[in-house]
């Protein structure tokens, strides 16, 4: 395993271990999605250049235009649930109430 193989898959990890384990505000949970996007977009982007290949060099650029839209998806969210229940703790928001 190289190194740029090691920190892709350890930032990814890394990310999910804190997505699992800080649930307490949804900034962090955003954070962390933010940090497997782009882990995610790294290792798609190193993919070709290893293989030396041109044919999936637009993988890279559709997951950075998902990431971006579920950035600014998040922080609406984020924003929204701020001004309704006044913080963004995660165990204020309850789905079953509107």
């Amino acid at each position: 395993m190289t190194p740029t193989h090691f920190s892709c898959y350890s930032a990814f990890v890394i990310s999910i271990m804190g997505l699992s384990l800080h649930r307490t505000h949804l900034i962090s949970t955003l954070l962390c999605l933010e940090g497997m996007m782009l882990s995610l977009f790294i290792a798609l982007s190193m993919w070709p250049i290893q293989l030396q290949t041109s044919s999936f060099m637009l993988t890279p650029m559709l997951v950075l235009s998902f990431s971006a839209c579920e950035a600014g998806m998040g922080l609406s969210l984020l924003v929204a649930s701020s001004r309704t229940h006044g913080s963004d703790h995660l165990q204020n928001l309850n789905l079953l109430q509107c």
